[in-house]
């Protein structure tokens, strides 16, 4: 197996496109027409920087019961540079002063306006595939009402987007056998995530971190993740455009967890590409590149994704759907586009799980002992297997398709 794809010059999409990905922030002041949207794919068809402080952690943690065996709010921590800042914050490498341990520090101004979920909802989780929490105490700006959140994780070098980027300033892609680490662990961790009731509700590349060395792959930034319940409307204005599901474009407030599968399947799809598969540049734009490539909704599909949308005002304009194959820029393995095709489906219902997604055959190779040794000699392959009965809700037949024979008979040695 070819480890480095290169694309062809004739297919290279110019890096200087992959700017356009900084418009993905969940902003977008536009409203949303479905007509215009699919007439315009017809045309298209025709035609702060604030440094953290050397300081002992001295306010009350917000986290209880906290299972690290490491007293982290022992330490002081020094900041070493900053690697990623947005609305939210700033995250910071840092270093702990007593230890020299290296951790990343999310730093976040605390708005009374709005519920910050993310420190409660990071409590109930672990798992490998989701950052670790170490620690989290308050700190104080100039101002007495300026309080900053401070939460202590586990550093990784990478992200998805970061180590993307290196591949294609080189015109070159993810390694395939890295893309089906990334993406087996992806769907692994937010499995894990979703059994706890939690949809993370904004999964992109810059938040998923990686060690390329190691291979690991976490999930990160709970920042957005909310625990869905039936009896309450959520907003429909969340996740960064590129990764939002369609659903959510179509103004659906009572929407299910099948939203991060849509994200997942956006990034999948992307280490293979190297750019985003749908980089709309609004709204209405994004719904354009989507049918580009699924055709227009049925009004069935719109009302599965909507209950409510009042879609009899509109005379759908039917735009065939692209074959998945001729999607990719390089050749990919077919079971990769299948896996891709079932988890990019209007309908929510029939997109796949992440369990489901563990199970399909794209993966088989991974659970096969004489392809993994294989694997195994060439790259560092992290514990894909160590599943507790809590992941796979007890579920014999999960059991049975998801950990190998041979993986448990080794580790019975």
């Amino acid at each position: 197996m070819s480890y480095y794809a290169k694309v062809s010059q004739n297919k290279y999409i110019p890096l200087g496109d992959a700017n356009r990905r900084m418009q993905t922030e969940a902003g977008d002041g536009d409203e949303f027409d479905v007509q215009q949207a699919i007439l315009k794919v017809r045309n298209f068809q025709e035609k702060q920087k604030t440094p953290l402080r050397n300081q002992k952690c001295q306010s009350k943690s917000p986290m209880i019961n906290c299972n690290v065996p490491i007293d982290y709010s022992l330490y002081t921590y020094t900041n070493l540079q900053v690697i990623g800042q947005g609305s939210f914050g700033i995250v910071y490498k840092a270093k702990a002063n007593e230890t020299g341990e290296i951790v990343a520090v999310k730093k976040v101004l605390q708005d009374k306006r709005y519920k910050n979920r993310e420190i409660q909802i990071l409590q109930e989780l672990n798992h490998p595939n989701v950052v670790e929490t170490k620690h989290a105490y308050f700190s104080y700006g100039d101002c007495s009402d300026e309080q900053y959140l401070n939460v202590i994780m586990d550093y990784q070098p990478e992200t998805i987007h970061s180590y993307n980027t290196q591949f294609l300033k080189q015109q070159q892609m993810i390694p395939q056998i890295q893309t089906k680490l990334y993406s087996y662990q992806l769907l692994r961790g937010l499995a894990y995530v979703h059994t706890k009731g939690v949809c993370h509700r904004d999964i992109k590349p810059d938040n998923i971190l990686i060690n390329p060395e190691s291979n690991i792959l976490k999930l990160c930034d709970f920042g957005s993740a909310k625990k869905l319940s039936l009896m309450e409307q959520n907003i429909s204005y969340i996740c960064s455009r590129s990764y939002r599901a369609p659903e959510l474009l179509f103004g659906a407030n009572n929407y299910n967890t099948q939203v991060d599968m849509w994200s997942v399947g956006c990034i999948i799809a992307e280490m293979f590409n190297g750019l985003p598969l749908f980089l709309g540049t609004s709204a209405v734009d994004q719904l354009v590149e989507i049918i580009k490539i699924l055709g227009s909704p049925s009004k069935e599909e719109v009302l599965s994704m909507n209950k409510d949308y009042n879609i009899k005002q509109y005379s759908i304009i039917q735009i065939r759907k692209k074959d998945w194959a001729n999607v990719f820029v390089n050749e990919i393995d077919p079971l990769a586009i299948d896996l891709v095709s079932k988890i990019l489906t209007y309908c929510p219902k029939t997109r796949l799980s992440a369990i489901q997604a563990l199970t399909h055959s794209y993966f088989d190779d991974l659970r096969d002992e004489i392809t993994y040794k294989i694997y195994e000699k060439n790259i560092e392959i992290p514990n894909l297997f160590d599943f507790t009965k809590e992941e796979l809700q007890n579920n014999q037949q999960l059991i049975n398709k998801l950990i190998p024979r041979w993986y448990v008979k080794r580790n019975k040695q």
